[in-house]
């Protein structure tokens, strides 16, 4: 947007966030979430092409109709792209009958004519306005003109109408939108829908009977952080959507280089096809913005490859969700109509080319799967288990699995995991990134403070132990209660049952998690789709409020859990991770094992953390019976309640499970006291 238009947007998307945060919502407020709009439009998420992020303000009517010939000529249309849409600033003023007026310089030849042109070359048209008194480029809004409006837009052809909220004068999102959407639905024509109030008011729960499509945040830009800014605040909500109703990141950065009228100085080509792939399998709408005229044979590609495109057009109208996180190395799974097959993204965002895997069981895969590369457009075979591939850093991989239906999984004891509702795509934490014993657990939006982060390990009689990484108490139910709503909280591991739990894998890359001692299921309270909503046990049900995945966060193994040897565990220090630590070992025969799974044999990277007191440490590290190095240096920490780490690089490690020792050894060098917490494995 212009400068100007830019910073009123700006401000007044902080004043409604900053009331957002201060209100407080009630849980009732949200309690369902609404039916989809049934206008039988957008049945799956619209593709096309929009004004702004290229041109902005300075659009006319030959631009229109030169983006509508290029939309043909590029073969832009017939990959699917179908939507012509003219943003901001076509309109000046209105006439003495209250009528919206086109800029008579910019298009002489009026709406309805170029309406017209663009439905001549077989595409759809659609236009811009504002719920609000004007738009924020300070063109007349459709307040207090719904009616008026819509049916001038119905009479001049118009297909699809995108509605900013700036200059709405504090007015709820929710009852503005619904004026419009039914003055759009008495038009007398069929017109999609589309909400654009930067993600206020969450119109992702009350989006679905409103309108086809709702933006989830702020507006994009052209650079990286932002896209990737975009996609974490997107892919949270993926089960809101569906055929009619999608969530809509904005609009595609894809082939402006830094060239077009939004701020940024633009991506590199991987980049770019990063972008792409994860709007395809968050099942995004598909708005280009670039100038369609000259686009490179790069962008051309990118933008028309149709077995991408397939993806996202998937008529079972899935958004794919996030499996796993580990380190930046991340991997998105999207469910296609056909089943036994998953369309994939591994999507590299560290700074240095890394190996990323996706394990078929983590999806609810059998073990056999067929794997092809949509980008090189290449069957690259059948693999067992797993595939594994190098990523180049900000780039992807998108790949189409194709299998046979199966029981997710059983999750990695010992691993690192967040718990996310499928209902809200939030995450399970500690209310308030609590320490203590009886602070209740929640779902909230993904933190930084570890307390929505859980590691699982396995216990005896097939249960396990989720104990919350920032405070290394368990998962527990209230006074080790049997009834249905007993709240969920944390507290010491105790021997009573009631902080331990069956995770049973569904299918899909789901679970469900039942309570040891009262046999029922972890679940949502009161279905609530808000961050804040509290977690009960309740008689387990195949709903949504009750289906989990579990997202492994990052490859640690908690000292704790390994096989000890001469060894005992404490947590009369702070700062560890898990239950505790192991304390002090300075004797020979003391070591520890820790029984390691690599999805693929290779280079490793070990990472111990640890405390050190003022002394340095020494130990001799083993792996699968083989030294590796004579005396690993743990250097001082100054405390016990300070923790380093200390990471031996290129330790190669085979397919499966890896027996790792760190070993006293005086022969070997091994010194002094130190205290282990855990270790993670990276690549």
């Amino acid at each position: 947007m212009e400068a100007a238009a830019q910073k009123k947007k700006n401000f007044l998307f902080q004043i409604f966030l900053a009331l957002l945060i201060a209100l407080p919502i009630t849980m009732s407020s949200f309690h369902q979430q609404a039916s989809a709009l049934s206008n039988g439009l957008a049945l799956t998420p619209p593709m096309g092409w929009n004004s702004w992020n290229f041109y902005a303000c300075n659009v006319d009517e030959v631009k229109i109709k030169q983006a509508a010939d290029a939309m043909v000529s590029s073969g832009m249309k017939a990959a699917g792209y179908d939507y012509v849409v003219i943003d901001d600033c076509w309109q000046t003023g209105r006439d003495a009958n209250g009528d919206i007026i086109a800029d008579p310089v910019k298009f002489p030849s009026g709406m309805k004519a170029l309406a017209d042109y663009v439905h001549g070359k077989g595409l759809k048209f659609g236009l811009y306005t504002d719920a609000g008194f004007t738009t924020c480029a300070g063109r007349p809004g459709i307040y207090s003109h719904e009616v008026q409006d819509a049916n001038k837009f119905a009479s001049w052809g118009v297909d699809y109408v995108k509605v900013d909220w700036c200059d709405n004068g504090g007015m709820d999102p929710q009852t503005r939108y619904t004026i419009i959407r039914d003055a759009m639905a008495n038009s007398g024509r069929s017109i999609l829908f589309s909400i654009c109030n930067w993600g206020i008011n969450k119109p992702w729960i009350w989006g679905p009977a409103t309108g086809n499509m709702w933006r989830t945040t702020d507006d994009i830009f052209d650079y990286w952080q932002r896209v990737t800014w975009i996609i974490d605040q997107n892919v949270p909500l993926a089960n809101f959507a569906g055929p009619g109703s999608w969530n809509d990141p904005d609009m595609l950065m894809v082939g402006n280089y830094g060239t077009g009228a939004v701020f940024g100085g633009g991506m590199t080509d991987t980049e770019y096809r990063s972008h792409y792939s994860m709007w395809a399998i968050m099942a995004a709408p598909l708005i280009a913005g670039n100038n369609l005229a000259s686009m490179n044979q790069y962008t051309k590609d990118t933008l028309m490859n149709s077995e991408v495109i397939a993806v996202d057009q998937d008529s079972l109208g899935k958004q794919g969700v996030l499996v796993s996180d580990l380190g930046g190395l991340q991997v998105y799974s999207k469910i296609l109509q056909t089943a036994g097959t998953r369309a994939v993204v591994l999507l590299n965002r560290k700074d240095a080319a890394s190996n990323i895997t996706v394990n078929f069981a983590s999806l609810g895969l059998g073990s056999s799967v067929a794997v092809r590369d949509l980008w090189q457009k290449i069957n690259l075979g059948s693999f067992s288990n797993s595939y594994t591939v190098n990523v180049p850093s900000h780039g992807s991989v998108m790949l189409k699995l194709t299998g046979t239906e199966a029981t997710t999984g059983p999750i990695v004891s010992g691993k690192t995991y967040r718990i996310i509702p499928k209902s809200t795509g939030l995450s399970a934490a500690v209310d308030g990134a609590s320490m203590s014993n009886g602070a209740y657990v929640l779902q909230w939006d993904y933190g930084i403070a570890q307390n929505d982060k859980w590691i699982i390990t396995a216990t005896p009689g097939g249960f396990y132990k989720i104990i919350n990484v920032k405070s290394g108490k368990a998962l527990s139910v209230e006074n080790a209660s049997p009834d249905d709503g007993a709240k969920v909280l944390q507290w010491d591991l105790g021997s009573t049952g009631n902080d331990q739990w069956q995770i049973q894998g569904l299918g899909q890359g789901y679970y469900k998690l039942l309570n040891k001692l009262s046999g029922k299921s972890l679940n949502v309270s009161g279905n609530s789709l808000i961050s804040g909503g509290g977690l009960i046990q309740w008689t387990y049900a195949p709903t949504d409020s009750m289906t989990f995945q579990l997202i492994e966060t990052d490859i640690t193994y908690e000292a704790e859990a390994g096989v000890l040897h001469s060894l005992s565990t404490e947590s009369t220090h702070f700062g560890y991770t898990g239950t505790g630590y192991l304390a002090g070992w300075n004797a020979g025969g003391q070591w520890v094992d820790f029984n390691v799974i690599a999805n693929a044999a290779g280079n490793y990277n070990l990472t111990f953390r640890y405390a050190g007191g003022a002394g340095t440490a020494g130990r001799y590290l083993y792996v699968n019976g083989s030294g590796i190095v004579n005396n690993v240096t743990f250097n001082g920490t100054s405390n016990w309640d300070t923790y380093s780490t200390v990471t031996i690089p290129n330790v190669p490690l085979n397919t499966g499970i890896n027996t790792i020792s760190l070993i006293y050894d005086v022969a070997k060098g091994s010194t002094n006291w130190l205290n282990l917490d855990s270790l993670k494995v990276s690549q």
